[in-house]
């Protein structure tokens, strides 16, 4: 059962699930290959790179977007639907060409978070989009 599933309150459920493109990735097979490269010394970077893509998890419920991080510890950042002003997509060349890009997230006052890395972001505003509507 993922962090999120845990965290669900009493009539609260799970609309969307976003996962990370495969480009993400490619940082954790450079260092990988680096630790090879210098006889193992690199690798722990590898694996520290690794786990904090994999314990990472961001969706959104029926009322809340969760973004949560962490190996061992954790970080959550939440923002309830009925507080977003503007869902913003940040896609470069690149992210245009393979499919992913950054989704910010922005609430009232200063508060913001980002979705860095995700699939298919345009698919992702607009789930945000239509559930807080």
């Amino acid at each position: 059962m993922s962090d999120i599933e845990q965290s669900l309150s009493a009539g609260e459920k799970i609309e969307g699930l976003f996962k990370l493109h495969w480009f993400a990735w490619v940082p954790v097979w450079l260092w990988g290959l680096a630790g090879i490269a210098t006889l193992g010394i690199l690798l722990p970077v590898a694996l520290y790179v690794f786990l904090s893509l994999k314990y990472q998890e961001r969706g959104v419920t029926n009322k809340r977007v969760i973004l949560k991080k962490g190996i061992i510890g954790r970080k959550t950042e939440e923002m309830k639907l009925k507080s977003i002003e503007t869902v913003e997509i940040d896609q470069g060349v690149l992210g245009r060409l393979l499919g992913f890009g950054t989704v910010k997230i922005t609430g009232r006052g200063v508060s913001d978070f980002l979705f860095k890395g995700i699939d298919d972001p345009m698919a992702v505003k607009r789930t945000i989009e239509s559930i807080g509507n």
